[in-house]
């Protein structure tokens, strides 16, 4: 627990700051959620159950934001790549999906579709498509056949253009934010019983 994470859940629950780190502490001393309810009121100001789970489960996600953070600052100080720009995202994501949405461009990961078509030489290519300027993409690709790098027809030159280009969307973090915002407002879930299950799922 720290004086930051307190002042943080204090504004996010409207509590006092005296609140939260009193909940905080009965915590971290091994007091459960019901004792502190129960019999902790006058040291929380009548914080109740509910209160200290939300105090409880946002410190335990803010301790793992933190941790996670440490370990992505020192991945990304470890391949040269941290930038004071790139140091700020990281240190003001507020959220665990943010943090790992600025990580993913440089999180180390096995060989992609689109870092096999970037070896056979087909970056520039996505890079006009991508522009969507007034080009031919069938003649643009043309240009990028070259059987020794197994691009042997122009569908593969796009096809590997597309698999650089949604690797790229795909990195891209306010791009992530605004489909993950998109989801949670418009996406509808549909469910039905799993066959054989019916008489379960009734």
């Amino acid at each position: 627990m720290t004086e930051i994470h307190v002042a943080q859940i204090a504004r996010e629950l409207q509590l006092t700051e005296k609140q939260v780190r009193a909940a905080a502490l009965l915590l971290e001393e091994g007091a459960t959620v019901p004792f502190i309810a129960r019999y902790r009121k006058e040291a929380t100001g009548g914080l109740d159950e509910v209160n200290v789970i939300s105090i409880r489960d946002r410190l335990e996600q803010l301790e793992t934001l933190d941790k996670r953070r440490e370990a992505i600052l020192k991945s990304l100080e470890e391949q040269g790549k941290l930038t004071d720009e790139l140091k700020e995202k990281v240190l003001s994501a507020g959220t665990l999906a943010v943090l790992e949405d600025i990580y993913l461009p440089y999180r180390p990961k096995r060989r992609t579709r689109g870092m096999a078509a970037k070896e056979r030489g087909l970056e520039p290519l996505a890079a006009k498509l991508f522009e969507q300027g007034d080009i031919d993409p069938q003649s643009e690709s043309a240009a990028f056949i070259d059987p020794e790098k197994g691009v042997e027809t122009i569908e593969d030159a796009l096809a590997g253009a597309r698999d650089i280009i949604a690797e790229w969307i795909n990195e891209d973090a306010a791009v992530r934010d605004a489909l993950r915002e998109l989801f949670a407002k418009k996406a509808v879930i549909h469910s039905k019983v799993a066959r054989g299950k019916e008489e379960e799922g009734s």
